[in-house]
């Protein structure tokens, strides 16, 4: 069966951790070595990239199922849910362009590889105590780690991103 979107690959962590840092960290690094990547974010908060009052929220208000709005830089799509539910992290990847992988954060109920960004000296429980998605850990404090994962440095972003792409399969340039 041909998959409808590109290969997933999930940041997770709890809050506070750095897992929007190290995503951020590595889409240069992916771009660098010919990749392209797309990014899926989730948010449990309401999305408004425009103010209330301007014409792609008033658009919305009065009824329009979705609403693209376009610069010259860049363009959005507000699909207003209404009575839908939230759609499933394939179809929301399957509206993406194309690209070798999406790194997903969020979506911590999908079953995707992930890798966990875990700060010991927040006092947060990691997640890959319990979440057997988690393939590897990236951190600050390898000493404080207990876990027969791959502990890996989380500022050796060439590291990290050569274990996500030999996750996924996918052969970098020698």
């Amino acid at each position: 069966m041909i998959s409808s979107h590109p290969p997933l690959f999930g940041i997770t962590g709890r809050s506070g951790q750095g897992k929007t840092t190290l995503i951020e960290a590595l889409l240069p690094w992916f771009r660098a070595q010919g990749l392209t990547v797309n990014v899926i974010k989730h948010s449990h908060h309401s999305i408004e990239l425009e103010p209330p009052g301007k014409d792609s929220a008033r658009f919305r208000r009065a009824g329009a199922s979705e609403v693209l709005i376009a610069s010259p830089y860049r363009y959005a799509i507000f699909h207003e849910l209404n009575d839908e539910a939230e759609p499933p992290l394939a179809a929301l990847a399957a509206r993406l362009s194309h690209a070798d992988f999406v790194i997903v954060e969020g979506f911590a109920r999908e079953a995707m590889p992930r890798l966990e960004v875990v700060r010991p000296s927040t006092g947060k429980d990691p997640l890959y105590l319990t979440d057997v998605e988690v393939l590897a850990i990236a951190t600050d404090d390898a000493a404080a780690i207990e876990s027969a994962l791959p502990v890996l440095a989380l500022d050796d972003i060439a590291r990290i991103g050569a274990f996500v792409c030999a996750t996924l399969g996918i052969a970098l340039p020698r």
